[in-house]
């Protein structure tokens, strides 16, 4: 299935009429592709507007519409260009969570973005295309490695005074720990940071976690580091795209 930038669905028809048409051209018999064209106005939930002309919907809709009319026919793979380009931020959500259920049902999706912190959430793997040209592809954690130079975990907590700072550094004397407050508790390391552990010891001592997490470079950060693209520049890219992430 392929689902371009630019919808290429007919204005003048409605949603439910253009998902037909399109299940028709890749040979679903009348009964069938009418059963999938109902399916999926439901599942992208457009059945409100499925008998309305598609050059009355809003653009997040055309976005949801184009998608449906690429998988009506249920295809193994899906080539899938700039999804949430210029559709607001409630339908850019919807779309994401669409993508990332058509990939648990098993489908393989090629996806093309501008927007690297979206491929970074979507995809298994990433690859960075520059001037028409593969210049990087792995998994993201596999391609944050090469620029991580410190292991990072930021702690959000309650309780932790001077006495946590001191048996903190006594108990793992290959961390640092930098305090903001009594709020939170960065982590810096050499190595992976065994977080599981430290929480339990500072509840141990006392100390309420609400948030551990691990901090890595960006997706940006390793693009620019590749590339030598300054981040601002691809800004300027996105914006000529338009749209929100």
């Amino acid at each position: 299935g392929v689902v371009p930038d630019e919808s290429n669905l007919y204005p003048e028809l409605s949603g439910f009429d253009n998902l037909c048409f399109c299940a028709a051209l890749y040979g679903l018999g009348r009964a069938e592709r009418q059963k999938r064209a109902r399916q999926l106005l439901e599942e992208f939930e457009l059945s409100d507007a499925a008998r309305r002309k598609f050059s009355t919907y809003s653009k997040g809709m055309k976005r949801k519409l184009t998608i449906a009319a690429g998988i009506i026919h249920q295809p193994e793979i899906l080539f899938l260009d700039e999804p949430t380009t210029g559709i607001d931020v409630a339908s850019a959500r919807h779309v994401r969570h669409l993508v990332a259920d058509l990939h648990r049902r098993g489908i393989t999706i090629l996806l093309t973005t501008h927007y690297i912190e979206e491929a970074e959430r979507l995809c298994d793997r990433i690859a960075f295309i520059v001037s028409g040209r593969i210049v990087q592809i792995d998994t993201v954690e596999h391609l944050v490695q090469p620029i991580q130079k410190k292991h990072v975990v930021q702690i959000a907590c309650t309780g932790a005074g001077e006495k946590t700072r001191g048996v903190l550094s006594h108990s793992f004397p290959d961390l640092t720990f930098s305090f903001s407050g009594q709020g939170s508790i960065r982590v810096e390391a050499d190595k992976p940071v065994r977080v599981g552990e430290l929480v339990r010891y500072l509840e141990e001592q006392g100390v309420e976690v609400s948030e551990a997490r691990k901090i890595r470079p960006s997706l940006e950060d390793v693009f620019v580091h590749i590339t030598g693209i300054e981040a601002a520049v691809m800004r300027r890219e996105k914006e000529k795209k338009g749209g929100s992430p």
